[in-house]
């Protein structure tokens, strides 16, 4: 007799904990913990959840059966699936929502409404309307399709109405089709059958082939294949081959044998111009650093504070080489996916093959086999470094030996939208105590939380003060505008300083960055004489002009318009340009440098799958003269020939309505001033400002990340800022403005009885409502040392039970833990 056994699974859901299935007695040899099962939810909906675990203790309520199981084998390991039970605890939201995260969207399947005739349907034609009927004719010859292929076949977009009068009349039924959406890539080849590659054979064959009067296109056809193929000694692809009823008579004949191949999405490279990370000669700086990480004693994190350019990569390098000898894995995480493509070539001169990258600009399909091959049982076969954005920190490894965050300051490790709102960093370090390995912290410009923790003794302290090869770091000089444009030396956003630096440059045949974190090409329109300033319909902000498309759009929800030729309000043509953009910026330097190659980086350019690589090789190859950039060209990039970096307006980072403002304004400028003179000569540095004594910059003109800290250690004790406290916000948006401020002072209220004041708010944002919905925020504050698991699922039951409030279950409730 067989055992009874039940399967708690995860749905790819925004719902609460597990759900239990019952399993078939003939899976009940077959499931296993970690694979994909097929269930129903709800009284239609399939979908495919992930099995957490098993057990033989009866539920004591009816259970569905389990309908399939998609694997042979797990594609979840156990630590995995606990590293998302940390997640949702931790950034308090549904486990779920971590799966809907984790995998790749080609695993998480979901049912698709498909339609069939009914089999109760008599067959009568005479009371069906016109649409009807036409539905009926194409269901008696396609017996089973999608609503959306009859939608589009009979070419009527609204066709619910229509399907559930006829379901109701059962006339057509409603089933669903779960739609499995990953296949291996197939490729069709050509070769020689095996007896023709004998050379009398070969040419027996001809002959006979030339004594034929109907086979003159086939031997033209064989004469072409053999030529491609160098004399059928190889396969060939079929595709290179014209497809035509002569070398489809040579496959029937058996001359020609068709093979479908299975082929990698995936780039390979070239293993033999791999070379030995024995050959990297670390100087004293790097090898005590390299010591000091390898050891086996101390902290399992260490944070590595390196100056920029003090040769962080090759350390890195050595203690993978470290780990690989030791038959581990490796994860290397960087902030950004323009960072990959530069230190993926590094790594892969080093690693070639063992080196994968995954992150969210590689197709479904190509993320589904990096996927496959970080768990392939093979270890020839088998992934060992994996590179990539925070995303990668979901891979399934198998055996996971040491991580690296690389740029660990960034704020795009923390994910924004939609939940899990988790950091990519502070995950990493969990997901490193799950396999009691080590977690290297690396920076040139450490986040003040790190810090702490290091100077606290939680973390281990490696420090490189000095670049690699006794270069110097960059001279930093700062302009400052309001005196400049009392002597009347500015043109355009440009001081005649910053443009003397340029042409010098230009001169030399060096490369020069600009940085300014605005993108479009000017911050807003004005009507002059009215002072009206066109909004977004949907967001409390006012519209960006872009010139490339001259239109006015929203950068929060994509809302755009036309560029008015009047002022809507008064009708007057008066309309002026506020602001400074990286699209003005690049235009300025076309009139200003004519014979200067000028490109932009930003997320307008770097939209289409590959831009970004394409602009960085150019940049490298030297192909461009001037980079203007936001923040993608402050971070980690290595260029071999740039002399000046000009930080176009300072004041936009420091003046920002944030307690980490200063912190983020020191990153950004010291991060962007690290690109120059990495290579030969100093760089220098030229920083516009109206306020050239602030101390963020005065930190950076001297590079003292120490005072910085310090400046900002003691700010933080005093308004209860971490790392002394730990933040939670809580966000509420709704549609309505009275309903938004309702359900906002009644979860505050609440709150605030148990939690007294660490309750701050509800406050109304600088941007109040945002793609129409406007928002109430609440933040609560906790002393470091205060465990508050218990606080989390306090606030979340708190949220449940205003969602069970009358007339305020729509409004949504966010939850940002630590926010960056």
């Amino acid at each position: 007799m067989s055992e009874t056994l039940f399967a708690e699974v995860i749905l790819p859901l925004p719902l609460p904990g597990t759900y239990t299935y019952r399993v078939p007695a003939e899976y009940c040899n077959v499931v296993k913990t970690g694979q994909r099962v097929v269930v129903q939810f709800g009284n239609k909906h399939l979908y495919a959840a992930v099995v957490r675990r098993l057990s033989n203790d009866v539920p004591k309520y009816t259970v569905k059966y389990i309908l399939s199981v998609l694997d042979i084998d797990p594609i979840v390991t156990e630590q995995q699936m606990q590293l998302w039970e940390w997640i949702a605890d931790y950034y308090m939201c549904r486990i779920g929502e971590v799966m809907a995260v984790a995998l790749p969207s080609v695993f998480r399947l979901a049912s698709e409404s498909a339609i069939a005739i009914h089999p109760d349907f008599s067959g009568e034609l005479g009371n069906l309307t016109d649409n009807e009927l036409r539905i009926v004719n194409i269901l008696s010859e396609h017996p089973v399709m999608k609503m959306a292929d009859i939608s589009r076949a009979i070419g009527i977009q609204k066709i619910m109405p229509i399907v559930n009068s006829m379901v109701e009349r059962q006339i057509i039924m409603l089933d669903e089709d779960l739609q499995e959406r990953y296949t291996p890539r197939k490729v069709t080849y050509l070769r020689l059958a095996d007896i023709y590659r004998d050379e009398i054979n070969c040419k027996q064959l001809f002959d006979k082939l030339e004594k034929s009067s109907y086979a003159k296109k086939q031997i033209y056809t064989l004469l072409k294949f053999m030529q491609l193929s160098d004399f059928g000694k190889q396969s060939i692809l079929k595709k290179d081959m014209e497809s035509n009823s002569s070398l489809n008579t040579l496959i029937k004949k058996g001359i020609l044998v068709v093979e479908s191949r299975v082929e990698s999405r995936l780039e390979e490279y070239d293993d033999s111009n791999t070379i030995s990370p024995d050959s990297i000669v670390l100087n004293s700086e790097q090898q005590a650093a390299y010591e000091r990480l390898s050891a086996t004693d101390g902290p399992d994190t260490m944070l590595l504070h390196g100056v920029t350019s003090s040769g962080k990569t090759e350390v890195y390098i050595k203690l993978i080489q470290d780990t690989l000898k030791a038959g581990k894995q490796v994860l290397f995480l960087l902030p950004e996916i323009a960072l990959t493509a530069q230190i993926i070539n590094r790594l892969r001169h080093y690693f070639g093959n063992k080196v994968g990258v995954y992150h969210s600009r590689f197709s479904v399909s190509q993320r589904a086999e990096v996927w496959t091959r970080t768990m392939h049982p093979d270890p020839k076969k088998r992934y060992q470094v994996l590179l990539g954005a925070r995303s990668a920190l979901f891979l399934p490894f198998i055996n996971l030996g040491l991580v690296i965050v690389d740029e660990e300051h960034d704020s795009s490790f923390k994910q924004a939208d939609p939940a899990p709102r988790y950091n990519g960093r502070d995950t990493a370090l969990y997901l490193a105590r799950l396999n009691g390995i080590r977690t290297i912290l690396g920076s040139a410009t450490p986040c003040v939380e790190s810090y702490f923790n290091a100077k606290e003794g939680k973390y281990g302290l490696v420090e490189m003060k000095h670049r690699y090869g006794g270069l110097q770091l960059p001279e930093v000089l700062c302009v400052d505008m309001k005196e400049a444009h009392r002597e009347k030396e500015v043109r355009g956003m440009f001081s005649n300083f910053l443009i003397s630096h340029i042409e010098t440059a230009l001169k030399e045949k060096r490369q020069v960055i600009l940085f300014q974190n605005r993108r479009g090409f000017s911050l807003h329109l004005e009507c002059t004489d009215c002072h009206y300033i066109p909004q977004c319909e949907h967001c409390d902000v006012s519209l960006v002009y872009h010139k490339s498309t001259n239109s006015l759009r929203c950068h929060y929800c994509g809302y755009s318009i036309p560029v008015p030729e009047e002022c809507p309000m008064c009708h007057s043509t008066h309309l002026a340009m506020h602001g400074i953009g990286t699209e003005r910026i690049e235009e300025d330097l076309s009139i200003f440098f004519p014979n200067a190659k000028v490109a932009r980086m930003d997320l307008d350019t770097t939209m289409q799958r590959n831009q970004y690589i394409e602009l960085l090789d150019d940049f490298q190859e030297h192909r461009i003269d001037i980079l203007v950039g936001t923040q993608m060209v402050t971070k980690g990039l290595d260029f071999n020939n740039v002399a000046v970096v000009g930080i176009v307006s300072a004041d936009n980072l420091i003046n920002f309505p944030d307690f980490r403002s200063f912190e983020h304004a020191f990153q950004q400028m010291t991060q962007v001033s690290g690109r120059a003179g990495r290579h030969g000569a100093q760089g220098k540095v030229i920083i516009q400002t109206y306020n050239p004594y602030h101390q963020a910059i005065r930190n950076v003109i001297d590079n003292d990340y120490a005072e910085m800290y310090r400046s900002q250690i003691q700010e933080r004790r005093v308004f209860r800022y971490p790392p002394y406290y730990k933040l939670i916000y809580i966000t509420l948006k709704h549609r309505d403005k009275e309903t938004t401020d309702e359900a906002a002072q009644k979860i505050a209220t609440k709150l605030q009885a148990t939690f007294g004041n660490r309750v701050v708010g509800p406050v109304t944002p600088m941007v109040s409502r945002v793609r129409g919905l406007y928002i109430k925020n609440i933040m609560m504050r906790f002393e470091r040392k205060e465990a508050i698991a218990s606080a989390k699922k306090i606030i979340m039951k708190m949220a449940d039970d205003l969602h069970k409030t009358k007339d305020l279950s729509s409004v949504q409730i966010i939850f940002n833990v630590d926010p960056a």
